[in-house]
């Protein structure tokens, strides 16, 4: 899908950000075609390019992040950094970064001096905490915005600690959310012909995908406890045991629980009050879950799927990663596994883009760059300098 051109197609996004937060954001951005000039460290580059797991030297952590993208190496310590920074600004639409709210306005380089440079620019920052509040200065991990935004203390069972989603989900939430605040600033714009600042934390990212969790403490005062896989509002919603495994089953009304029970055989269920309703059957989860495992656990994970799904009723196993790349829907009908050649290293798997498009094409649109491959291009492009004046300024120490 990505020899098409893309929705973002003419978008031009100078792209500061490292690690995973900012450079996912703006890998979306790239996979929906949009050309992100992604500006690092000379000599240095994104941290990430030291990051496992490595193929022929180089890290697939950063390759996947940043496929797509140009890379250009550019000191905003020098003062001739500085000026060729301002000049990109003026030419470009969106800046995203993800450092810690202050550090661009001690370069001399904040929001108010960049909209003066370009009012039409949308300038997006992820950070921690945000960029108002007391505890905008703090430093903000992954980590840090799972546990202050709530989701370790409700992930995990009830006799466990609380524990990590078992990936960055806070950094890919607050990319999303940042995307989404980008692509609405864009749509802004076209009415109003300015940009304006796209202010994105991790702990509000977390806490937002609480959903209606925090409703039941608004409601009742309970705090939200670790329930395992079982969903708080709606039941059977859960894990139960198979011969062979595990099986997920989820039945979100009372329509198809009188279709489960009748397909599974458990009519005895539907004469009991205390399943009547959803409601009653959240309330008793604990008296209805034997009763189903009962009849889960002396078949294979296979057969309930099958035959719930051969009735409409949501059920799945449990997928290891390997099972998830194995799948045929998944990764070849969905195109969520795709294949890249990344120079110095051959062929590469990557994660697909899941945003499918009728009439623009999603995904990688190239490999990921070298650190500053594509520095004298974008200067030539974006800003006319010749081949002179960059050998000036990389003897200068600029570039």
């Amino acid at each position: 899908m990505g020899h098409q051109s893309g929705a973002l197609q003419g978008v031009r996004v100078l792209d500061l950000s490292r690690v995973l937060a900012g450079p996912y954001c703006s890998m979306l951005l790239s996979d929906l075609g949009a050309d992100v000039v992604k500006l690092e460290i000379p000599g240095r580059g994104d941290d990430s390019r030291e990051f496992p797991p490595f193929e022929s030297g180089e890290s697939l952590y950063y390759v996947n992040l940043n496929r797509g993208k140009r890379s250009i190496a550019l000191n905003l310590k020098r003062p001739e950094g500085r000026r060729l920074f301002l000049r990109l600004v003026e030419r470009c639409d969106v800046l995203l970064e993800n450092f810690r709210p202050g550090t661009m306005e001690r370069l001399g380089l904040g929001y108010e001096r960049l909209r003066q440079a370009n009012p039409g620019l949308i300038y997006a920052s992820i950070s921690g905490f945000g960029r108002t509040g007391p505890y905008r200065s703090r430093p903000g991990y992954d980590i840090i915005g799972q546990a202050m935004g709530g989701l370790l203390s409700i992930t995990g069972w009830p006799d466990s600690p609380p524990t990590r989603v078992g990936t960055a989900i806070g950094d890919i939430l607050s990319a999303l959310f940042c995307c989404i605040g980008i692509l609405a600033a864009l749509r802004s714009r076209e009415r109003t012909g300015r940009g304006q600042l796209v202010d994105v934390a991790l702990v509000d990212s977390v806490f937002a995908s609480l959903e209606n969790i925090p409703q039941k403490f608004f409601v009742d005062g309970e705090i939200p406890a670790r329930i395992g896989n079982r969903y708080e509002f709606v039941y059977p919603y859960d894990s139960f045991r198979a011969a062979d495994g595990w099986a997920i089953i989820g039945i979100a009304n009372d329509a198809m629980w009188r279709r489960f029970i009748e397909v599974s055989g458990l009519m005895a269920l539907g004469d009991d009050e205390r399943f009547a309703s959803n409601p009653r059957r959240v309330e008793n989860h604990m008296d209805l879950k034997p009763h189903i495992e009962a009849w889960t656990s002396s078949r294979r994970v296979a057969e309930i799927v099958d035959l719930l799904n051969g009735h409409g009723i949501p059920a799945c196993p449990i997928y290891s990663v390997r099972d998830v790349i194995e799948d045929q829907h998944i990764a070849e009908a969905r195109e969520m596994i795709v294949e890249m050649e990344q120079p110095g290293v051959g062929r590469v798997r990557l994660l697909g883009c899941p945003v499918k498009m009728s009439e623009t094409g999603t995904g990688p649109r190239g490999p990921a760059p070298a650190l500053g491959e594509d520095t004298e291009a974008v200067l030539r492009e974006v800003l006319g300098i010749s081949t002179d004046e960059i050998e000036l300024l990389r003897s200068g120490g600029a570039l």
